[in-house]
C-alpha cells in the first residue's frame, strides 16, 4: 500500500501543477480510450505500481477521470485515518524546507494530540507566511491577510 500511496500523491501533485493534465481528465471530447491511454502512458513513465495502473484504468474505463483528484483525496484521507493520523492542509507563500515541514508537523502533533500528515501547497498570492487547516480549524498567518486586516482597520479610523 505504501507504493500506491506514493503514486497517488505524485499524481495529485501532477494534477495540481498541470493545466493540460486537468483539461485532459475533464474533457468530454476525448474518448475514454484516449484518456486511458494517456494516463497509462503517464503511469508507465512515472514507474507507478501495477495496482495503481489498474486502478487508473478502471477509473478511465468508467469515465470518472473528472473526479480523480477527489477520489485520491478520499483514499488518502481513509488511509491516514486507518493509521490514526489527521491531515493538515498547509498553504505557504514559498516551498517549505524539510526542516520547516518537520517543525510544523511536530507543532501540529503537539496541538492536535495525534500524528499529523501534511498536504503541502504553494500560493505566491499569500505574499508571505502560511495558512494551515486541520479539520474545521483554520490558522491564517499569511501576509496577505494581515495587510487586508490593516487596510480595514485604517478605513475604520477615518
Amino acid at each position: 500500500m505504501p507504493a500506491v500511496e506514493a503514486d497517488l500523491k505524485a499524481l495529485k501533485a501532477m494534477i495540481a501543477q498541470s493545466a493540460d493534465l486537468r483539461r485532459m481528465l475533464r474533457s468530454p471530447a476525448l474518448s475514454r480510450h484516449s484518456q486511458e491511454a494517456a494516463l497509462l502512458a503517464l503511469a508507465e513513465l512515472a514507474g507507478w505500481s501495477v495496482l495503481t495502473r489498474n486502478f487508473l484504468g478502471v477509473v478511465a474505463d468508467n469515465r470518472r477521470l473528472f473526479s480523480l483528484a477527489a477520489v485520491i483525496d478520499a483514499f488518502l484521507g481513509r488511509l491516514a485515518a486507518h493509521r490514526g493520523e489527521v491531515t493538515a492542509q498547509v498553504v505557504s507563500a514559498v516551498r517549505l524546507s524539510a526542516t520547516q515541514r518537520k517543525s510544523i508537523a511536530a507543532a501540529l502533533k503537539k496541538a492536535v494530540g495525534q500524528d499529523v500528515g501534511l498536504d503541502l501547497a504553494v500560493d505566491s498570492g499569500l505574499l508571505g507566511g502560511m495558512v494551515i487547516s486541520v479539520g474545521s480549524t483554520r490558522i491564517d498567518a499569511s501576509l496577505a491577510t494581515k495587510l487586508q486586516q490593516l487596510a480595514l482597520a485604517l478605513k475604520g479610523v477615518r
